[in-house]
């Protein structure tokens, strides 16, 4: 058996442990979100959390980990025969990145509910993670449909598995705690409410802590069991401590003075909806029981607001999470009941010496409400005000970055033909779910059955079968799979002119703007983004391929203009770029957006051929191609729309990119590229 890292030598981190703690002794406040940078032990205090739980009581022979003190009636398993249980640790359970639905909420044997009418059920995941944790690493990598499933199990307490009107229900309530890198993109702001509490964490900046990690972290893997010895006492107390706060509990009393102070903050800070409301009542109640109280204070309010609010204030990716703390304050003390004493900074109970109070970091006990040894720097704190460095390739006339117009709602672009690529919101696709165009035969095990085919290849053959009563016969040749037609996202590789001819301030601000509009597109659509830009001599690949769209909308802004213009460059990059993502992820669709006037003074000694040659490079891989024309005034040369035509693709302008823009006529790369292939053919 592996021995895990103690959850009370965990150096730091201590909104990270009291929001792990909250949810042990209250699972109803809704899970953890865990958002930071690699490297940060994220992992780690979730999965040593998990031998801090009390055991767990379970009916004997049970695949659904029912209490017998309260069986489920719907147990697929049930009904239970009264007496017969047994004590079993608390589980934690871990899902993959690449876990398929069927693993996650289970599935039902088909060919057996079809001719025998028999609901054969394999459980999965969230049957696991029943009454125990359910931990999922890099949610933010996971598909779309299996956020939904484990949120909604989350929400509900139960999890249900539908197959062509067969259905099957089990109780599926468990702790969930998902971790993330936000450099790796980000979760839907309706997914990141389903999250009770997030916390963000950083490597701490202090010498003397992160010495104190490596110290501890050596010593762990030297000798795991001789570490996990010299910390069972703080480990045992915690443990203790947990046990009694959940006891405790039922008996916290939430008063009304409170609950609009709860009420005036998620409305002071314009949170959607009433899930915010909830998950702060039931965090300030854990928090009081946590600390050995009965009665909720305003401090608990505030803390709970600190975990529960700023992942909900987010609008959009380019939105930093967060929370105005004076903000905060005013609103508490603004709402402040009258007969309310003054917080105890030191309550008595658990929370003052008392069990798991904490060892040599003090780990059980609530963190400092302001800046701790984890907080950056105060010099890392900000982005540096001056102008970023020059690129290579910058010479004369460059300028400092100018800021990005306001974005807007942009127009559909998408990809032709029909990808098998990830679930996405751009180009058409097959895909697990959408609307179902066909039939064939499952390579594996099979997930959507097509009914209607089935019965079809089975009717034939019932005589044959030896059919004598009114049910059918059937095989598992004449299973078949349902093909579905939905959306799926794509790799958009930005490739920007930051040269001279694109320095004016007024309209570098309108380009960044109409490229920001066109990151936020993304964005919601699930795509990757990649950002090339080109000025002086060379181009830069400003932003490897990610599904972190604010750290592309980041770089943009950063992003000086001036220098010459080498096009060839750029168009170059960019193929270089999208051979090696092909590589990487075959079954990824790009679509190529160059931003451009269309000018090229810089490359060679014909800078306009050799553009052109690089950009049929790009038509002969068939990748799909828009041009943003950023040409303004009354003289137009029609340098972008050339540009378009060898790219095989189509050009618009910055107005009629615009979703609500009256200027131009809806424009899809599919037309453009049936004129490309027509003009090769000929």
């Amino acid at each position: 058996m592996n021995t895990r890292y103690p959850f009370t030598a965990v150096v730091g981190m201590d909104d990270l442990r009291l929001a792990l703690l909250l949810n042990a002794v209250s699972p109803s406040v809704g899970g953890v979100l865990v958002r930071g940078e690699k490297g940060t032990a994220k992992s780690t205090a979730v999965r040593a959390l998990a031998e801090l739980l009390p055991t767990v009581p379970v009916v004997a022979g049970c695949r659904f980990s029912c209490d017998p003190a309260a069986p489920d009636p719907g147990c697929p398993d049930g009904p239970h025969a009264e007496g017969a249980y047994e004590a079993r640790p608390a589980r934690m359970v871990e899902l993959p990145v690449g876990a398929s639905e069927d693993r996650l909420v289970g599935s039902l044997d088909i060919e057996r509910a079809l001719a025998e009418g028999v609901k054969a059920f394999e459980p999965g995941l969230l049957a696991d993670a029943h009454r125990g944790i359910l931990y999922v690493d890099e949610v933010n990598l996971l598909s779309d449909h299996l956020v939904d499933h484990l949120l909604d199990a989350a929400a509900m307490g139960s999890s249900y598995v539908e197959r062509e009107g067969v259905s099957v229900r089990h109780a599926a309530r468990f702790l969930l705690v998902g971790t993330m890198n936000p450099e790796e993109g980000e979760l839907r702001p309706q997914l990141l409410d389903r999250f009770g509490l997030t916390v963000e964490v950083a490597a701490s900046r202090e010498p003397e802590q992160r010495v104190e990690v490596v110290r501890r972290r050596l010593a762990f893997e030297d000798d795991p069991a001789a570490f996990a010895a010299r910390w069972a006492g703080e480990e045992r107390a915690l443990r203790e401590r947990i046990v009694a706060a959940r006891e405790l509990l039922p008996k916290v009393a939430l008063g009304d003075a409170v609950l609009l102070q709860i009420a005036a903050t998620c409305a002071a800070f314009e949170v959607d909806g009433m899930r915010a409301d909830i998950v702060m009542a039931r965090t300030a109640t854990a928090l009081a029981a946590w600390a050995g109280r009965t009665e909720v204070t305003s401090e608990d309010v505030r803390q709970a607001a600190l975990l529960a609010l700023p992942h909900r204030r987010r609008r959009n990716p380019f939105d930093a999470p967060g929370l105005d703390e004076d903000k905060l304050d005013e609103t508490l003390e603004q709402f402040k009941g009258e007969d309310e004493p003054d917080d105890d900074p030191e309550p008595d109970g658990p929370g003052d010496g008392g069990p798991g109070g904490g060892g040599p970091d003090d780990g059980g006990g609530i963190p400092p409400q302001s800046e701790g040894p984890d907080s950056p720097a105060p010099e890392s704190a900000e982005a540096p005000e001056s102008a970023p460095a020059p690129q290579s390739g910058g010479g004369a006339g460059e300028r400092a970055a100018v800021k990005a117009g306001e974005p807007f709602r942009t127009k559909m672009l998408s990809v032709p033909g029909l990808g098998e690529g990830a679930a996405g919101r751009r180009s058409r696709a097959r895909t697990e779910h959408g609307r179902t165009t066909g039939a064939t035969r499952p390579r594996g095990a099979l997930t959507k059955l097509h009914l209607a085919a089935t019965v079809q290849a089975a009717a034939p053959h019932q005589q044959a079968r030896g059919r004598s009563g009114r049910g059918l016969v059937v095989r598992r040749d004449d299973l078949r799979q349902a093909t579905r037609e939905g959306r799926e996202g794509n790799l958009v590789l930005f490739v920007v002119d930051a040269s001279g001819s694109m320095a004016a301030r007024q309209r570098m601000g309108a380009v960044k703007g109409a490229v920001l509009s066109l990151l936020l597109d993304a964005y919601q659509r699930r795509d990757k983004v990649g950002l090339v830009t080109f000025r002086g001599r060379t181009a830069d690949l400003a932003l490897p391929p990610t599904s972190s769209v604010d750290a592309a909308a980041a770089r943009l802004e950063q992003l000086p203009t001036g220098g010459r213009t080498p096009l060839s460059a750029g168009l170059l990059k960019a193929h270089d770029v999208l051979r090696v993502e092909r590589l990487r992820d075959p079954s990824r669709r790009p679509l190529l957006v160059v931003v451009t006037d269309g000018r090229a003074t810089g490359g060679g000694a014909d800078p306009v051929a050799l553009a052109a040659r690089a950009a049929r490079l790009h038509a002969a891989d068939g990748t799909a191609a828009v041009v943003v024309d950023c040409e303004t005034g009354p003289v137009r040369l029609g340098l972008a729309g050339n540009l378009a035509r060898e790219l095989g693709g189509t050009a618009v302008t910055l107005d009629e990119l615009r979703a609500d823009s009256i200027a131009g006529l809806v424009r899809d790369v599919q037309g453009q590229n049936n004129h490309s292939a027509t003009r090769r053919a000929a």
